[in-house]
């Protein structure tokens, strides 16, 4: 059964579709099967997978309103080896339809039940938005990624995400958790980068990834040709911070299902 990791944060430009085109891919390299979905309208992790949004037959829209069941939607992602399954901006109108529909905020946990066991793990790139389609993206997941901007205005919004996270955890997914904080366009010049960082280190510990993702041009522009870093140049330093991170974020979860069998195995 896969699991399932929403990358979420408020603020927009804080590289988080940039960290879920690029973790998936790097992730599938490891010889994992991925499936990423994009929920934020702007389909920017679609176009960087390579898809043309505008051409797209049937989306998430179609999947969340329960017009096409999500096998019809997902589609193998043309620049990298995980599966997609692509929005376009008619997730706009999902997402108004949603608010007076029955059990709104479970439309994707429930699209995703049937999939979920042909897949290791399923990335969702959530809007920069605490709305109605990041509820649906969170009540699905079984842990949250953060992509953070090391300045202090991403510092600040990041307390309404967790006190988010904290709600639903309490009341609609008690298995939700923070998979971790990830600090992306890191500039080690900048002052404010590594005060930031160090508060980040002493607030939330193990839960921070050690990988930084640098500020790349190569990781810049791999987006405007369709494609994560690690087809548009594998030898980049921000394709190197990546892999490094598929390493650790995968090292995390081995560790974690480990403990989980062998709790299993002392409770029974």
């Amino acid at each position: 059964m896969a699991k399932i990791i929403a990358l979420a944060n408020q603020k927009g430009g804080v590289g988080k579709t940039t960290s879920c085109v690029n973790l998936a891919a790097c992730v599938a390299a490891a010889n994992k099967q991925v499936l990423l979905v994009d929920l934020d309208p702007q389909g920017n992790a679609t176009m960087g997978s390579g898809c043309n949004k505008q051409t797209l037959e049937v989306s998430i829209t179609e999947v969340l309103l329960e017009e096409f069941p999500v096998e019809k939607a997902i589609i193998p992602a043309p620049q990298a080896s995980y599966r997609l399954l692509p929005t376009n901006g008619s997730l706009t109108r999902a997402e108004i339809k949603l608010v007076g529909l029955p059990e709104r905020e479970f439309r994707l946990k429930k699209a995703l039940e049937p999939i979920a066991s042909q897949y290791d793990f399923i990335f969702i790139d959530c809007p920069p938005a605490l709305n109605m389609l990041t509820v649906n993206g969170l009540v699905a997941a079984h842990g949250v990624l953060v992509p953070m901007q090391c300045e202090y205005y991403a510092l600040e919004g990041l307390s309404d995400l967790l006190f988010t996270i904290e709600q639903l955890r309490e009341t609609v997914n008690p298995t939700l958790s923070i998979e971790g904080v990830l600090r992306t366009m890191y500039d080690a010049r900048n002052r404010l980068s590594l005060d930031v960082s160090e508060q980040l280190q002493e607030h939330f510990g193990e839960t921070l990834y050690q990988t930084i993702i640098p500020r790349n041009v190569r990781l810049a522009e791999a987006p405007s040709f369709g494609q994560p870093i690690l087809s548009y140049d594998a030898k980049s330093l921000g394709a190197r911070a990546y892999l490094l991170l598929a390493g650790e974020f995968l090292r995390k979860n081995k560790i974690a299902a480990e403990k989980k069998a062998a709790l299993s195995e002392t409770v029974y």
